[in-house]
């Protein structure tokens, strides 16, 4: 061979835009054309940036596959470097085209370190362990990454590589990952919605804070929610009657049937009412007075959410709300999203009147900084600790095996920092 090895620059045009922003098929495709070529796979590290875009690399023991993806120019670049003259790299090419569905590529090939232009020296490996026959080869090690992020932050969750679930609905991308420090993990829009091991401290602070504080609620309306996970922590109390959940994508449903069990264990429950249909619809045509309390647990305020956060929406809430009923709702980041989170307090006082709407926070490690807020506003005169029963709380809690709330949790969660406080006036 005249040179040390080969290295192919490759640019394929008019990819599939899907595969180009899926990481998981993307880093499928990338070893596949590894193990076409005949190649030994020593690592893969791939991440998936938000909103769109791949970049990764196999490591193989003949040098390396590396490929950066712009889906919405239906463009991949890609570099196959190969060492000898055992691997052929144009066979990685030509899988690397099909994959991608590429409508045509092209390719220019480079012959690196020039034989005639090198001297061997000697190199003392004395020092160093060779590989004797029979020794293990190195053992493959993946690295495929998901990111959450947005222009200001980003969150990368390391998860096993395949998909198990994915779909997109007429509303948006649904899909499920398996993650090695989380758990299964729901995703919308490349955006996490929950975690099995982090999301008890959202679900349990959404739902027990207000149903802890109202005497007796027996008929709830829950909008969104479609993971399932306020859902189960509604059906542990005796008291209620009915829970009608109104969701607008069967997709997250189903994905949360399938893959969440643990969150999603409610669903057929005979005091659940699951309606797939446009929350901000059915409340518009709901009866005055219906609820003892509603629950809104949707996503950030875009797609098929972002009405979930207008003025009028609220004020069909608040008309459907019983004398003493109360509305409770995730309410962003104070750090990451602090122009909704004031709107959004604003908008409630607005609403109810200053001194009934209360703002609490929660640790969520997997939402963007860490710290989720949630409002609650009530239409009369409750007040969401000033009369809390302590230890029938902490008795709920010990009976239902809860993992994050608790009535000193629920005490705490009102106190403020004085920087949130001056964001919402009430410093």
């Amino acid at each position: 061979m005249s040179a040390l090895g080969r290295h192919i620059l490759v640019e394929l045009y008019g990819c599939s835009s899907e595969i180009l922003n899926e990481v998981s098929i993307i880093e499928k495709a990338m070893i596949q054309a590894a193990l076409d070529a005949e190649a030994t796979i020593i690592n893969s590290t791939f991440h998936h940036f938000s909103p769109y875009g791949v970049s990764g690399v196999v490591v193989i023991q003949e040098s390396h596959l590396a490929i950066h993806t712009w889906p919405e120019f239906q463009y991949a670049a890609i570099d196959i470097f190969t060492c000898g003259d055992i691997i052929n790299p144009w066979v990685a090419y030509d899988s690397l085209k099909k994959a991608l569905e590429a409508k045509q590529g092209s390719a220019m090939e480079l012959r690196r370190g020039q034989t005639d232009l090198l001297e061997r020296v000697d190199f003392d490996l004395k020092e160093e362990r060779t590989q004797k026959e029979g020794e293990l080869r190195p053992q493959y090690k993946r690295e495929v990454w998901f990111t959450d992020r947005d222009d200001n932050i980003a969150l990368s969750i390391r998860h096993k590589g395949e998909l198990l679930y994915n779909e997109k609905s007429p509303y948006q991308k649904v899909q499920v990952y398996d993650t090695y420090a989380f758990g299964r993990m729901l995703t919308i829009d490349n955006m996490v919605m929950c975690t099995e091991k982090d999301e008890h401290s959202y679900h349990e602070m959404l739902i027990h804070i207000p149903m802890q504080s109202h005497p007796n609620p027996k008929n709830i309306l829950l909008i969104g929610a479609g993971d399932g996970g306020s859902a189960r922590e509604l059906v542990r109390y005796e008291s209620v009657e009915k829970i009608t959940q109104v969701e607008i994508d069967e997709k997250v449903v189903e994905a949360s049937r399938q893959f969440l069990p643990g969150i999603s264990s409610a669903y057929g429950h005979p005091k659940l009412d699951l309606r797939i249909e446009d929350g901000i619809k059915f409340v518009r045509e709901s009866a005055p007075a219906t609820y003892d309390l509603i629950i809104i647990d949707g996503s950030d305020p875009q797609g098929p959410a972002e009405g979930l956060f207008s003025i009028d929406f609220f004020k069909d809430v608040y008309r459907c709300l019983k004398s003493d009923g109360i509305l409770c709702f995730q309410s962003e980041s104070p750090h990451c999203n602090s122009h909704a989170f004031v709107e959004l307090n604003q908008c409630q006082k607005q609403i109810y009147g200053k001194n009934n709407v209360h703002t609490y926070l929660a640790h969520v490690p997997m939402y963007p900084s860490g710290i989720w807020s949630f409002m609650y506003a009530s239409k009369g005169n409750l007040h969401p600790y000033k009369t809390l029963d302590t230890d029938e709380v902490n008795s709920f809690v010990k009976k239902h095996k809860l993992r994050y709330y608790s009535a000193d949790i629920h005490k705490a969660a009102f106190v403020l920092p004085y920087y949130v406080k001056e964001m919402i006036e009430e410093a």
